[in-house]
């Protein structure tokens, strides 16, 4: 299927309120405001997500202002033991007061909560990441990374919803940031070396409607000499301008079609998250086993009306991509993350 590439600039949205232009881009081809936003302060997402690993650990933040709820997050993956710690400090009725920046590119993220400090800033050498949080499993996390290096392309994604003329999604990932530092947690430290850490930045403004399930698989390394990234995607949204799947190879984007992730099934239709995955594309540029590690399972329930189902499960990819030219190229273990999620909020 043919899929639209972004060449304009400008506002997000056009005169009535409504997405100027679904479709995907490389850099992010239009500017955000969230008082154009049409809905209501209430219906607003808003978060900024990174990842850091090399092939020991990975660590996970995220600040989030979902609009009746906030969220900032942490998650420390150990694929040594194959175990996760998760935990998250909650802020009621953030609506917009979170100051999440505007733009991927600049602005930065301050948070100061009762339990967590927050700062994701922009600095000439780079994208500085500096996390604390009090009672990480009964432990203090603290977390400073140096993401720099930043690869020429980015996958950026611009979908409506065919049922809601309000909602849309203005999604930026980038794949494959050098990073360089560590974290602690209680008298554990580790150090990220910049010659095989690898760090991810998910960036989403948008409104959705209220229940919705996604799926988003993203891997990053090193394999002979060359700098791969892969981010495949799909579930929600009208996604029929574009879809959000691509490879990176030394930062240059090879774009990819529509993709089934192959997650195996129970009898009763329920997933088996924990064997293999069988990930395909349409057009046969495509075949990745993923072999599952750790299922990052977390289930937030806050009153019956904010409702997350999620399984990241975090693993290695083994098959092949072929690139924009024909070129078959090997995927050999390339550690990264696969997910479920449900989302009622």
């Amino acid at each position: 299927m043919a899929e639209h590439l972004i060449e304009s600039y400008g506002s997000l949205f056009d005169e009535s309120g409504r997405l100027r232009e679904p479709g995907y881009a490389l850099r992010p081809p239009f500017a955000y405001d969230r008082h154009e936003v049409a809905a209501p302060a209430v219906r607003i997402k808003e978060w900024d997500y990174y990842l850091v690993n090399d092939d020991e650990h990975a660590v996970a933040l995220t600040v989030s202002d979902l609009g009746y709820i906030g969220l900032i997050s942490a998650s420390v993956m150990d694929f040594a033991t194959s175990t996760f710690r998760t935990e998250s400090e909650l802020v009621m009725m953030p609506m917009g007061r979170m100051g999440l920046p505007a733009a991927s590119d600049s602005g930065d993220v301050v948070w100061v909560g009762k339990r967590t400090k927050a700062v994701f800033a922009h600095t000439p050498a780079g994208r500085r990441l500096s996390f604390e949080m009090e009672g990480f499993g009964g432990e203090e996390l603290e977390v400073e990374v140096l993401l720099d290096e930043e690869p020429r392309d980015s996958m950026v994604i611009v979908t409506p919803w065919a049922e809601d003329e309000q909602a849309f999604y203005y999604n930026r990932k980038i794949v494959g940031m050098r990073a360089r530092g560590g974290f602690r947690r209680g008298a554990y430290v580790h150090e990220f070396d910049p010659s095989d850490s690898l760090g991810i930045l998910d960036w989403g403004r948008g409104v959705w409607t209220y229940d919705n399930t996604w799926y988003w698989a993203v891997a990053q390394g090193r394999q002979d000499g060359r700098l791969i990234g892969l981010n495949l995607g799909y579930g929600f949204g009208d996604t029929s301008a574009a879809s959000e799947n691509m490879l990176f190879v030394d930062g240059i984007c090879h774009k990819l079609g529509r993709c089934d992730f192959g997650i195996p099934r129970h009898f009763d239709g329920s997933y088996r998250y924990m064997e293999a995955w069988h990930m395909s594309e349409e057009d046969g540029r495509l075949e990745l086993t993923f072999s599952p590690e750790i299922d990052r399972v977390d289930d937030i329930n806050v009153l019956g009306i904010v409702q997350s189902n999620q399984h990241q499960v975090f693993g290695k990819l083994d098959g092949f991509v072929v690139l924009d030219d024909g070129t078959r190229l090997e995927i050999k273990g390339l550690r990264g993350s696969a997910e479920h999620i449900h989302n009622r909020y």
